[in-house]
């Protein structure tokens, strides 16, 4: 079935420019949501805004923005103060720089779009798509949309080009405040380590050999309790003793006292199909 887009945009590359549709990436019915019910009665819960000062509750259409700049202090704003600094949704994405796809750090990852050609655009779509994928660089660029001036990454995927909204960079924190203990690793400790790797290493990902247990599990609840079964919790495993010494802990995790033999590479599937042959 067709995806069906969620916003239609702009992407400017040089004095080319090029209509896209933006489609969501995942499916957002995948996630199990709940909504709070009155015990009682079994009836879902209004929100209401209240003033403490006045002792009220307040209507909608008597708030406004406000940003706390001291304890209890707040600087109100309003709907038209602040439509004056956002910029116009234009759903521009103007084309900045091209860099290499591995200079841009998965931590700056925030959100993905799929692009696809609108009306006009599959000629100069695809020509950017190809001359993305022959020089492996990725294009970053302003994406302006919402009141917001995003910043983006376009990269070449499938037949095709998807969007990752990237955080700014003031908006991630330093790892070098993580506080880290250095330690000293042994070799014998390391070769046990790169043994453990090996024994459990895969030349691909293959993301659909995962699923989300906690989520099927908690459909099934669900569909149980609908059906009008009443639900016992299971009793909890006991927590398996801890290895400390790392070495042991090492050998363990291979299976045997002495550790196992790194193993062979793995072949692809052209090598079994041609062994078979």
């Amino acid at each position: 079935m067709a995806l069906r887009p969620l916003a239609s945009g702009t992407v400017s590359f040089g004095l080319v420019a090029i209509p896209v549709k933006l489609y969501t990436t995942t499916e957002s019915a995948k996630t199990v949501s709940f909504n709070n019910v009155h015990k009682e009665c079994g009836t879902r819960v209004k929100y209401r805004y209240y003033c403490p000062t006045d002792d009220r509750l307040v209507e909608r259409n008597e708030l406004t923005k406000g940003y706390e700049f001291a304890k209890g202090k707040f600087v109100l704003l309003e709907p038209a103060e602040l439509k004056a600094i956002h910029p116009e949704p234009t759903n521009a994405i103007e084309i900045k720089e091209f860099v290499p796809l591995e200079e841009v750090d998965p931590i700056y990852f925030e959100k993905s779009y799929f692009l696809g050609p609108d009306k006009g655009g599959a000629k100069p779509y695809q020509l950017l798509s190809n001359a993305m994928r022959q020089t492996k660089r990725a294009a970053v660029a302003r994406y302006q949309a919402r009141g917001k001036n995003h910043l983006v990454v376009l990269r070449p995927f499938d037949d095709g080009l998807i969007m990752q909204q990237l955080h700014y960079a003031d908006e991630l924190r330093s790892f070098a405040d993580v506080p880290i203990d250095r330690a000293e690793v042994s070799e014998a400790e390391l070769g046990l380590a790169l043994q453990l790797i090996d024994q459990i290493a895969s030349d691909t990902f293959r993301p659909e050999n995962y699923q989300d247990e906690v989520r099927q599990q908690t459909w099934d609840l669900i569909e149980r309790k609908i059906q009008g079964e009443d639900i016992v919790a299971a009793p909890q495993e006991e927590p398996k003793a801890q290895i400390i010494d790392l070495m042991e802990a090492l050998k363990a995790s291979l299976g045997t006292d002495e550790g196992r033999k790194p193993a062979k590479p793995s072949r692809s599937d052209d090598d079994r199909a041609a062994a078979s042959g």
